[in-house]
């Protein structure tokens, strides 16, 4: 059973473009795109190889980007990979090889919240998130970390945090920022 996020309620001065007479276009001054289909949803599914994160996904079904520029959602097209997208990024955060232990143990890893260490993140994560905007850093979903229900842990990642801002998903970043 799939959880219906209430997107409209983060961006509530922001109607969704949808095709149909019922819904008509929004100026140029409009921050969200027009919804993304299923058959692009689908096609960067198999892109990344991976089923998206239940939120995110129906994020891109209401609208395929957000805003411009250092705040933004990224549309289909333009999500990707750190590791190909921004390398650079990986190799700043440089991260611990694979086969060393975690560097960030369970009991400090997984706290979410206000108690929630910012510079507490495993690196070695870091090549293998999905970029997906920018929110004056980068806004990545983390796959190596999934919930039960399919999502997977959203960071907000900035030089000026030295460090990120972690939550459970995607849905819970956004209504955090």
């Amino acid at each position: 059973m799939s959880t219906a996020y209430a997107w409209s309620d983060l961006f509530p001065e922001e109607e969704p473009v949808a095709e149909g007479p019922d819904r008509p276009p929004l100026g140029p001054d409009h921050g969200l795109h027009p919804p993304a289909g299923e058959v692009e949803v689908s096609q960067l599914e198999e892109r990344l190889g991976m089923s998206l994160p239940p939120s995110y996904r129906q994020f891109l079904l209401f609208s395929n980007g957000w805003g411009v520029d250092e705040y933004s959602l990224l549309p289909v097209t333009e999500v990707g990979w750190l590791r190909d997208v921004e390398p650079s990024t990986v190799e700043a955060w440089s991260s611990p090889k694979a086969e060393e232990p975690l560097s960030v143990p369970d009991d400090l890893y997984f706290i979410y919240g206000k108690e929630q260490n910012r510079h507490a993140i495993r690196g070695e994560y870091l090549a293998g998130t999905l970029l997906v905007g920018q929110w004056d850093g980068d806004l990545l979903l983390n796959p190596h970390v999934m919930t039960s229900d399919g999502e997977w842990e959203a960071w907000l990642l900035a030089a000026w945090l030295a460090g990120a801002i972690r939550q459970r998903s995607f849905w819970d970043l956004m209504k955090d920022l």
